[in-house]
This record gives C-alpha cells, structure tokens and sequence, in this order.
C-alpha cells in the first residue's frame, strides 16, 4: 500500500485565515481596534514564534483591557473552531483512500489544538491516522516523527511520499529521509538553494494528485 504523510497547517487546512478569524474575534470582543490585526498576526508568524513569547507580548501589549486567561484561551484554541476543509482537498483525500493510498496527517504542534482542527474538519474520518509532535516527543524535519507516522498504519517509510508547505519541516525532512516531496507553494516562490522538493504544487489537492500518479 503507498503511503502520503500530509502535513496539516496551511496544507490540508488555511490555518492562517482560521488564525486571523479567530483574532478578529478577539479583538472585537475585547473593543480593541481591527488595526491590531496586522500586529497579533506578524507576531504570530504562521504559528512559529514560541506559544510562550506571544503570550508574553500579547499581555504586554493588552495589559488590564485583556485578562491572561482571554489570550491564554485564543493560543489554546489557535483557530481551531474556523479551519475548513475544502471541496477539492476532501476529494483529493478520499479519491487516494479509494485507489488504495495509506494517508496520515504529520503536524508539529500541541495535541489538543491540532486534534481539533482534524475532527472539527472530518480528516479524522479521511485519513487512516496522524501524528503530532507533542504527543510524539519530535517535531518536523526530526526523521523521527515520520518513522511514528509510517508505524500507525504498519506501513514501511521508503517510498513514501512527503506533502507540506514548509521548506524546513516538510521538505527538508523527506530530504533526509531519502523520501520524494511535493512543496505545496501558496504562491510562494522556492528559496532553499541546498535542497529541492521533488515537485512543487499550487494546492493540496494537486500534491496528491501528482503523488497518485507517480506511486513507485
């Protein structure tokens, strides 16, 4: 059986507008100005800046007009309640399951947040498993979580195919691994000059597209 190890934020699901959602629902509950958007959202950084230092600089930020436990419940929730999945990605998904692909969703991030987002969105009924960093012990490009996600479904690693829109964790891990990768762009232009995906996609749905096609 094939196997597609699919990373989860701004791959399967837009967790970046789910972010931005979420925070505007922040900020107009709290009477603070739409302005602030751009800032929470740069400071953010995709969900790469440490949980702690944001919350850190949101309490700076907000002092008395925000209590801790209104930020601490936004990072906790992290837009978990506004992911989607879309029409053509739920295709995507269940036209692999149909052709006989073993799919398994690798996402860095706490377990809590990330495993809302996969049943909140019914990839938990699309996908034969997942693996998630905190749950793991190892984060992404760390060769080790993908070994964890190949395990959950009984399925040997080589051959897999690796789909993800980070260069770092996604890309730069099937380059260790030896493994073939589909870099889901975004609209990004590729920028990593020591390594390359074995092929670069404008959306998930054609990442697995082009996976299913080259299964050997």
């Amino acid at each position: 059986m094939p196997l597609l190890l699919l990373d989860l934020d701004n791959t399967l699901v837009d967790r970046d507008t789910a972010f931005r959602t979420a925070v505007a629902d922040f900020l107009a509950r709290h009477g603070l100005p739409d302005s602030e958007l751009a800032w929470v959202t740069a400071l953010d950084a995709g969900g790469y800046t440490a949980r702690h230092e944001v919350t850190t600089a949101l309490a700076d930020r907000y002092g008395d007009m925000v209590p801790t436990t209104a930020i601490r419940a936004l990072l906790d929730n992290g837009g978990a309640d506004h992911v989607v999945l879309t029409p053509s990605s739920h295709e995507a998904l269940s036209r692999a399951r149909g052709d006989g692909w073993a799919c398994v969703i690798v996402t860095n991030g706490r377990t809590v947040q990330q495993e809302a987002k996969i049943r909140n969105t019914g990839l938990d009924r699309l996908v034969q498993g997942w693996v998630i960093s905190e749950a793991v012990g190892h984060k992404k490009p760390e060769p080790e979580i993908f070994h964890a996600a190949a395990a959950t479904v009984g399925i040997p690693l080589p051959g897999a195919w690796i789909i993800g829109d980070s260069p770092h964790a996604d890309i730069a891990g099937a380059e260790r691994l030896g493994l073939r990768s589909v870099w889901v762009a975004n609209g990004r232009p590729w920028s990593q000059d020591s390594y390359r995906p074995t092929h670069v996609a404008n959306s998930v749905a054609s990442a697995i597209g082009h996976a299913m096609r080259n299964p050997g």
